[in-house]
């Protein structure tokens, strides 16, 4: 008996293989990436002359290297089930409503597609995605977002000497702050004209690229905007909303090292202190029972 793709942890290069719908042997091989997200599996799509050399290694001016097979592409397997093809093709619109806003620059662009997944003798809808593959370093709102912090994410990205980064990193800082400001006032339009936001909070959903642009990558839980005080939960207990929103105002403050304006409605309601207090207690309990249910599984939750 076949076991559901969506119900098991993680995959790796024989599970892909067997789904009906990868070609076998093909010209790639699939690699479990170290981020596995409770909404889909992602896997490294890796050409096979790059892994043989991952492995076996390269002359390069008389010395042998073992350089690392860098993606091709991000295969996303999405656990999402659908009712309806209907269903399905609503949640790939609100993936492209993402791209649109953001643009190509504040996100990774993904094609999104339908397969008839077959198991057990019987077939249903599955989304996936073929993701570009960023290259980049995690940007974490709840860090501090100053000047030393942002050089040191610069020589993680681009390997830079510390003389090095230090030579560059005032303008390559002033860059990004200057880009933080058009990816912030391109996501609170989307909020106001759509009433969605995409899940800022999780660890790994932005990076910082070597040219100073924040890309969402994880772009498969986006999130119903209302102005009331209800907090709202996703299906797995987690409110991503308000901490979406919060990861925004943490951005605008620390990228951006102003205060927040007075008068912006979404924070107005969002970052509300008794409204936060709630949600700290939600988000607490969820990562209790993430802990509990997740503990043998390398899931993060993202």
């Amino acid at each position: 008996m076949q076991e559901d793709i969506r119900d098991i942890p993680y995959l790796n290069q024989e599970d892909v293989l067997k789904l009906n719908f990868i070609r076998e042997p093909g010209a790639y091989v699939y690699r479990r990436h170290y981020r596995q997200g409770l909404r889909s599996h992602i896997l490294e799509v890796l050409s096979l002359e790059d892994v043989e050399n991952e492995k076996n290694g390269v002359i390069i001016d008389g010395a042998k290297w073992y350089p690392r097979a860098e993606p091709l592409k991000m295969l996303r397997l999405f656990r999402a089930r659908f009712r309806s093809l209907q269903e399905a093709q609503e949640e790939v619109e609100r993936v492209k409503m993402i791209e649109s806003y953001l643009g190509p620059e504040n996100f990774a662009k993904s094609e999104e597609f339908l397969v008839d997944y077959e198991m057990n003798g019987s077939h249903d809808i599955l989304l996936c995605g073929l993701q570009e593959y960023v290259k980049g370093a995690i940007l974490d709102p709840w860090d501090r977002l100053d000047d030393g912090h942002l050089i040191s994410i610069l020589r993680r990205i681009s390997f830079e000497t510390f003389e090095d980064a230090e030579e560059i990193g005032d303008q390559w800082v002033s860059e990004v702050r200057l880009k933080a400001l058009d990816f912030i006032t391109k996501t609170k339009k989307m909020i106001l004209e759509t009433n969605h936001v995409p899940d800022l909070a999780g660890i790994g959903n932005l990076l910082l690229t070597r040219e100073g642009d924040i890309k969402l990558v994880d772009i498969n839980n986006i999130s119903n905007v209302t102005f009331d005080p209800d907090i709202r939960i996703d299906d797995r207990g987690y409110p991503v909303c308000d901490k979406s929103i919060e990861s925004l105002s943490l951005l605008e403050e620390g990228l951006l090292q102003r205060p927040l304006p007075q008068d912006d409605v979404i924070y107005e309601t969002y970052l509300e202190p008794g409204r936060m207090e709630e949600v700290n207690a939600l988000e607490k309990e969820f990562l209790q029972a993430l802990e509990r249910d997740t503990a043998d599984n390398d899931i993060s939750p993202s």
